[in-house]
């Protein structure tokens, strides 16, 4: 009986592992016109999409409001490899809403961005 109930709980431990597998996206997968979503950070701010600093934000005239970025739309208008081996991806709004209202594209290392939830493939 004991072993019975062993084997049981460790195919629901398997089972678990692999319901938590998350896909992630090749970079040669990635191409220009891909659409992503805006996730929250795991930290205070964000990290790998390189959003500029609310003092640059300000002086082109935008409020420094990071909490509205959460959930928006996002498609890729360049990939560019770096010589470390890291994917470098511009990005900007789908809507055509500048981001702060003063910034048209960022740029964000596209797999450190997947793996930690900033950037949400759809």
């Amino acid at each position: 009986m004991k072993q019975f109930i062993f084997a049981l709980l460790f195919a629901i431990g398997c089972i678990g592992l692999y319901a938590n597998e998350v896909h992630f996206i090749a970079p040669q997968e990635v191409q220009v016109g891909d659409i992503f979503k805006i996730g929250d950070p795991d930290a205070p701010r964000y990290r790998h999409i390189n959003f500029p600093r609310p003092n640059f934000i300000i002086k082109k005239g935008g409020v420094a409001n990071y909490n509205r970025l959460e959930g928006n739309k996002v498609v890729v208008t360049a990939v560019k490899e770096k010589k470390d081996g890291t994917l470098e991806v511009m990005i900007k709004r789908t809507d055509g809403v500048r981001f702060f209202g003063s910034h048209r594209e960022v740029s964000a290392d596209l797999k450190a961005a997947l793996e930690t939830g900033e950037l949400v493939e759809i």
